[in-house]
């Protein structure tokens, strides 16, 4: 479980981040959703340690960050390395040591290849094997769905429903509502630096409603379509 507790977050006066308090709960999938801007990458950014706050971030585990896989929207490549010294770099990072790396290439990445000469979703998908060779109990999952292939996307999906099995704390960040609600169990609005509403799964269609309002309508006449 992670909870954040009047977390704010500004850039000079830019407040991206406005006092906000919720709790992702293990063995659950907890969805953020908001438009671009919303401040969704920051409050990851927070969570992980990446980004400096005011507030409260605690978990259930001390030194959560050493337990926290996070799947970035853009994964950074090392220049000059291959998918297999990525993987090796990011578990040498940790502390830990893995095997059978082969066995777990269940994307069939070119891992002898130069990360730097991937493609976005092969990047992506190479971050995301790395990340889930490590032993962690929390998951951040910025767009993982975006830029990769439908096969992909499948296989991601199932190991996101595998990880809530297996009783971990896993959120997912999408601008498109539709990705979360095939997976999550609760979803966040999150509009404007604040939680603007939370739903569980018997109200997806309620707060997809809500997303829609008249603004599609609306914008729909402005064609003035024949």
């Amino acid at each position: 479980m992670i909870t954040v507790s009047n977390l704010e977050k500004s850039f000079g006066n830019n407040r991206v981040l406005d006092y906000i308090d919720i709790r992702f709960p293990a063995g659950k999938i907890s969805g953020l959703v908001g438009r671009n801007g919303a401040g969704k990458t920051t409050l990851f950014h927070c969570i992980a340690g990446i980004e400096s706050y005011s507030g409260k971030i605690f978990a259930d585990r001390p030194k959560h960050k050493n337990y926290l896989g996070y799947l970035t929207t853009s994964p950074y490549m090392i220049s000059r390395i291959t998918g297999r010294e990525y993987i090796q770099f990011i578990a040498n990072a940790r502390g830990q040591n893995i095997d059978n790396i082969e066995s777990k290439n269940i994307f069939s990445l070119p891992l002898e290849r130069y990360g730097e000469h991937y493609s976005t979703g092969m990047k992506k998908k190479l971050a995301l094997t790395a990340m889930l060779m490590l032993r962690n109990e929390y998951y951040l999952f910025d767009e993982p769905f975006s830029g990769v292939d439908l096969d992909s996307n499948i296989i991601i999906k199932a190991i996101i429903r595998k990880l809530k099995v297996l009783g971990k704390t896993v959120i997912i960040s999408s601008h498109i509502y539709n990705t979360l609600t095939e997976v999550c169990d609760s979803i966040h609005l999150l509009d404007k630096g604040k939680i603007a509403q939370s739903v569980t799964s018997d109200d997806f269609n309620l707060l997809e409603s809500m997303l829609e309002g008249d603004t599609v309508d609306e914008l729909i006449d402005r064609l003035d379509l024949r």
